[in-house]
C-alpha cells in the first residue's frame, strides 16, 4: 500500500495539531506494511533534513511562509507531485488542503480527506480566507473517496451539510514514561506541581489572554503560569498577549518546545488549562490526561466530546469562572491514584494503534475501488 499525505508542514517536533496527528499515526502504519510519503513544506523541513524518520519518507517541497496562501500554494504544488508519483491512496488533511481534493481525482488519484476541524471558525481568518475554507471543505466533502472526520461532532456537521457518512476515526494519544528529571523547571524557575500549564499555538483562538486575566484574578500563592507555544505570524493580538504576559506577575511564556523539555513540563505541572474557542479534537488535552494531570477545558463541543467530568469544565470566556475553578483545583490535594486513573482512562479511549488500524482498514477499501461507506 503506498500513501502520499499532503497538508501539513512537516513533524517530527512542528507545532500543530495536524502534524502532531500525523507524527503519531503514519510510523504505526508503516509498521503495519504501508509505503508512506509525506510531502512537507519546505520553510518548516530545512533542505539537507533527514528524509526518512521511523520509517516515513519526506518529500520536500517549496511553500511561501506568507500567511494566507502558504497552504494553498503548497497544496496545489503537492497534488501535482502526487499526479505525477501515482500513490495508491492520497490522503489529504484539513480543509484548506483539501481545496485540491477535484484535482487529485482528475488525475485519477483514491483521495481520503481528514476534517480535522472548521478552520474558518478561527478568528484569525478575514473574510477571503474564511470564504477559501469553506470551499475547500465543500470540495473536500464532495470529492474525496472517503471523508474521515475526528469527532462526532464534525461527523454531524458534515452529514447535515454534505450528506457525506464520514468515517469517525479521532486523535488519539500514547501514554508516556513519566521522566524523573527537572531540567525544564530549573530552567524556567518553576517548582514542581505548582504551576498551570497550557500547550498551544499563539493564536486568538487559544484564548491565552482569557487564561492569563483568570490565572491574576485566582491570586494563588507561589503558583506560576506557564504558556507553551509560539506563532508563525506575530499580528496585534500576539502583541497584546506578549503585553499582558509581561504586566501580569509570575507568567512565563517558553516559546515553542517539543522532547524532554516539553515532557517535563507537562510531567510536574499542577494543572493543565484549555480555554480555546476553536478545537477539532484537542490532541494537547488528551496528552494532558496521558500524563496524570488534572484538566480544566472551556465548553466547547470538542472539548465536551472528550468526557470529562461536567465539574472540569468552564463557560467559554468566562474568565471569573474560571479563575472559581483554579482556586477549587489548587485546594484540593493532589491523588497519584486519580492521576494513574486518568492516565488508563484516556488510553482506552483514545489508542493511536487501534485509530492506525481503522485508518488502514479506510485506505485498503479506497485503494480496491470500495467508497460506498462514504457516498
Amino acid at each position: 500500500m503506498r500513501v502520499m499525505v499532503l497538508g501539513l508542514r512537516g513533524f517530527p517536533g512542528i507545532q500543530g495539531g495536524v502534524e502532531t496527528h500525523a507524527e503519531h499515526l503514519y510510523p504505526l502504519l508503516v509498521k503495519m506494511g504501508c509505503e508512506v510519503d509525506v510531502i512537507v513544506r519546505s520553510p518548516y523541513v530545512p533542505k539537507g533534513s533527514t528524509r526518512i524518520w521511523n520509517g516515513v519518507r519526506f518529500r520536500r517541497i517549496w511553500a511561501p511562509q506568507i500567511k494566507g496562501i502558504e497552504t494553498l500554494v503548497h497544496s496545489f504544488l503537492s497534488v501535482f507531485y502526487a499526479g505525477f508519483k501515482r500513490p495508491d491512496v492520497l490522503h489529504i488533511h484539513a480543509v484548506g488542503p483539501a481545496l485540491v481534493t477535484p484535482l487529485g481525482r482528475a488525475f485519477g488519484l483514491r483521495v481520503v480527506v481528514t476534517h480535522h476541524g472548521a478552520d474558518y471558525d478561527r478568528e484569525k481568518w478575514n473574510f477571503l480566507g474564511n470564504w477559501i475554507l469553506r470551499i475547500g471543505e465543500s470540495l473536500g466533502m464532495h470529492f474525496a473517496n472517503c471523508s474521515i472526520v475526528i469527532s462526532k461532532v464534525i461527523k454531524e456537521m458534515v452529514r447535515r451539510k454534505y450528506g457525506c457518512k464520514a468515517v469517525l476515526i479521532p486523535n488519539g494519544v500514547s501514554i508516556p514514561k513519566l521522566p524523573d528529571t527537572k531540567f525544564a523547571l530549573k530552567k524556567f524557575g518553576l517548582k514542581s506541581k505548582r504551576y498551570v500549564l497550557q500547550v498551544s499555538r499563539l493564536v486568538p483562538e487559544k484564548r491565552q489572554t482569557d487564561l492569563i486575566q483568570a490565572f491574576a484574578q485566582a491570586e494563588l500563592p507561589g503558583w506560576k503560569l506557564v504558556l507553551v507555544g509560539s506563532t508563525e505570524y506575530p499580528d496585534d493580538y500576539v502583541k497584546a498577549l506578549l503585553s499582558l504576559a509581561e504586566k501580569t506577575p509570575n507568567v512565563i511564556l517558553t516559546g515553542f518546545q517539543t522532547g524532554l523539555t516539553l515532557q517535563e513540563l507537562y510531567a510536574h505541572a499542577g494543572i493543565f488549562v484549555l480555554p480555546s474557542s476553536h478545537e477539532g479534537l484537542p490532541i494537547v488535552l488528551l496528552e494532558a490526561l496521558s500524563y496524570g494531570l488534572r484538566v480544566i477545558a472551556s465548553d466547547i463541543p470538542a472539548n465536551l466530546e472528550v468526557g470529562l467530568p461536567g465539574k472540569q469544565y468552564f463557560p467559554l470566556g468566562d474568565i471569573k469562572a474560571l479563575s472559581e475553578m483554579l482556586r477549587e483545583v489548587v485546594r484540593n490535594t493532589l491523588d497519584e491514584q486519580d492521576c494513574e486513573r486518568r492516565r488508563i482512562w484516556v488510553k482506552e479511549r483514545y489508542d493511536w494503534e487501534r485509530i492506525a488500524e481503522q485508518t488502514l482498514a479506510v485506505y485498503t477499501e479506497i485503494a480496491k475501488g470500495i467508497s460506498k461507506r462514504c457516498e
